[in-house]
């Protein structure tokens, strides 16, 4: 059987919210889709996200999940009438089934709604949220300290033994 050929022009970006993993233990992750406008979207293909302070937030009845204070830059090449705001809260689209299991973890104390990550599948745009826990000072230690000896396990492997 042919391998599948790959898209050459495939591009997208994958926007990756790093502090995320660094500021708290992830437990539970979910892929949803987001609502997006058309600058919106040509904006995050031209990968001018910030996740950073991102957070999520259930409210409603039914309940509905948003993504809150994600920052997604104007797009230059929009008019003005079509631009959007860029820290808008925009609606995250995920089965209500989804929506209300994380909604009942997340009402436990200390834990809060994280963008992960931002990228495209087969020309929507996917956000990937997780249920985390705040890290303290000595947790994120030991992380460094780990990624650290993880690294130098690696580079000792890698080397040519003559």
């Amino acid at each position: 059987m042919a391998r599948k050929k790959t898209n050459p022009h495939n591009f997208e970006p994958r926007i990756v919210n790093r502090k995320a993993r660094h500021d708290y233990h992830i437990g539970e992750t979910l892929e949803c889709g987001i609502q997006l406008t058309g600058s919106e979207v040509k904006s995050v293909r031209l990968g001018h996200v910030s996740l950073a302070e991102g957070y999520g937030r259930i409210d409603g009845h039914p309940p509905q999940l948003e993504l809150i204070n994600v920052d997604i830059a104007h797009y230059p090449q929009a008019s003005d009438e079509h631009q959007h705001a860029p820290k808008r809260p925009r609606r995250l689209l995920a089965h209500r089934r989804q929506i209300e299991k994380f909604a009942g973890l997340s009402s436990t104390k200390g834990v809060t709604i994280v963008p992960l990550a931002m990228y495209f599948v087969r020309g929507r745009v996917k956000v990937e949220i997780g249920l985390g826990t705040g890290k303290k000072q000595f947790d994120k230690r030991q992380d460094l300290k780990k990624q650290q000896s993880d690294r130098d396990i690696r580079r000792a492997m890698t080397r040519k033994v003559l």
